[in-house]
């Protein structure tokens, strides 16, 4: 490094400075920072170019050139990986113009406590803010975050219950820069916020109430360690109940991949409440079972595995996504699991274990994947299960009759339960379950689906970035299951008899 009070001449090295102690580092630029102010020195910086952890410029910076000694900017870093470049000065006014000729508008981002960010969808020319059950469209505030240099009008509450509102973007000057129409609708799907998927749910008996148990979403290769329960009074305006195991403190044979948990509830006369809760889990693909008093938990692991091996004859496929069936003309209890395969077995009378001389193969045709469940209704067993990879666009639910809870299988001709809706932007719709209102021939499919609206831009990425939904599952005249369209605006509120 050399220093001079001269553009063209003088310059001199400074002996504190050599670019050969900075080991994987190149293309050094040096700049003024900040400059003096009253008693403080300027701050100079100087970025290297750490090319041999591919990492782009880093910042480090010092108050006294002379010393020719930098330490690093804690805290900061370049939002990019720039590489080889200048700095170069410029005015608050010439910022100003150069914004207004060159750059993007900024998008405009609501902070309203209604909206589900998540599934918000924005244009440079428009705004769809999706809201919650409940939210009064007549008289409604976006509360959109503000953006520096720029005015937004109108401000406060605004009608859209009939139509969009229109928002002017301008600039400092007072000028229009860009017109922006922003709807707002209330859609009940996604039914929680969050990355969440392959869902369970069930009615309580003891609490009448509903309770949602996913695998908590939002990992790379499914990483997840914890397991969280949501409830329901009208199966739309859904609590967090907060999570009700944690593989790296409550469970001791498995520590990862805390998936695709299911559970039952049982009357039980040794519980304090009267109720037992069995709840079924995957962890390092392998399957437990905790047990609990209350639908919320706090359970405790059984401190082994119920299934942790292959059933005989199988040769490929993971031991996960349990699925655990009360059959109510037996009063006996089934557990089914697999991908690759579905095996079902009986449960010991203590829900712990299986009975092993009754596990059985009943895995459909070559379409099952994973992710099955089973219900039974007018004398018929309906067995669903994941067809495709969940990090497939076209992961999807099939169905099969049975006249036993363990087969034989009949598969209608065209059984698909529910796909992907390419018009509404709906993909990758699978791991279902299905509640039925007590008391009532009303059904609901519970299934997730790749995060609205950018899942589908993320490629492989989008299997980890799910969210849960609920949609009406009706039936044709003889049984079968009317294909089930995924939707937006999910479902009304239920009620329940008295």
């Amino acid at each position: 490094m050399e220093v001079s009070n001269e553009l063209l001449n003088n310059w001199q090295e400074m002996p504190g400075f050599s670019l050969a102690t900075w080991k994987g580092y190149e293309g050094p630029e040096c700049y003024q920072l900040e400059p003096a102010s009253g008693n403080k020195p300027a701050t100079w910086c100087l970025i290297l170019d750490h090319y041999t952890k591919g990492a782009g410029y880093k910042p480090f910076t010092t108050s006294d050139l002379s010393t020719g000694k930098f330490e690093a900017a804690e805290g900061f870093s370049f939002p990019f990986k720039f590489r080889h470049g200048s700095i170069l000065p410029i005015t608050a006014d010439e910022y100003q113009r150069l914004t207004k000729k060159w750059a993007p508008l900024p998008a405009l981002e609501s902070t309203s406590p209604h909206v589900k960010a998540l599934n918000s969808v924005s244009t440079p020319d428009s705004v769809m803010l999706p809201v919650k059950h409940g939210t009064d469209l007549h008289a409604f505030d976006p509360m959109f975050k503000p953006i520096p240099g720029y005015s937004l009008s109108p401000s406060g509450p605004q009608d859209f219950s009939k139509q969009a509102v229109n928002y002017v973007l301008s600039s400092a000057d007072g000028s229009p820069q860009r017109t922006v129409r922003v709807s707002v609708e209330v859609r009940n799907n996604p039914i929680v916020e969050g990355y969440y998927a392959d869902p369970d749910i069930i009615y309580s008996r003891k609490n009448r109430k509903f309770y949602l148990y996913p695998t908590t979403d939002g990992y790379k290769e499914w990483a997840g360690t914890t397991f969280k329960a949501f409830s329901s009074a009208n199966l739309v305006d859904w609590k967090d109940e907060g999570v009700i195991l944690d593989l790296k403190s409550d469970v001791s044979w498995g520590k990862a991949n805390a998936w695709a948990p299911c559970i039952m509830e049982i009357q039980d006369s040794k519980s304090l409440s009267g109720y037992r809760y069995y709840y079924y889990f995957t962890a390092a693909k392998k399957i437990g079972v905790a047990v609990a008093d209350d639908p919320a938990g706090p359970f405790r692991d059984s401190g082994r595995p119920v299934i942790s091996s292959r059933p005989s004859g199988i040769n490929g496929g993971q031991q996960i996504d349990p699925a655990v069936f009360r059959d109510p003309q037996s009063g006996k209890y089934f557990l089914y699991w697999g991908n690759a395969y579905l095996a079902v077995a009986e449960l010991a009378e203590d829900m712990l274990s299986i009975k092993e001389d009754t596990i059985k193969i009943m895995t459909p045709d070559k379409t099952f994947r994973e992710g099955c469940t089973v219900f039974f209704r007018d004398g018929r067993y309906y067995i669903l299960w994941s067809e495709n990879d969940t990090r497939s666009e076209d992961y999807r639910v099939r169905y099969a009759y049975s006249t036993s809870p363990t087969g034989p299988l009949e598969i209608p001709q065209n059984n698909i339960v529910i796909a992907k809706d390419t018009k509404a932007g709906i993909y990758g719709t699978g791991h279902n379950s299905v509640i039925q209102v007590p008391g009532k021939d009303e059904w609901y499919i519970v299934y997730h689906r790749f995060v609205y609206p950018k899942g589908i831009s993320m490629g492989w990425d989008a299997g980890y970035h799910r969210e849960v939904c609920i949609d009406r599952l009706e039936f044709n005249s003889d049984g079968s299951i009317k294909e089930v369209l995924p939707s937006h605006a999910g479902i009304s509120p239920v009620s329940l008899a008295p």
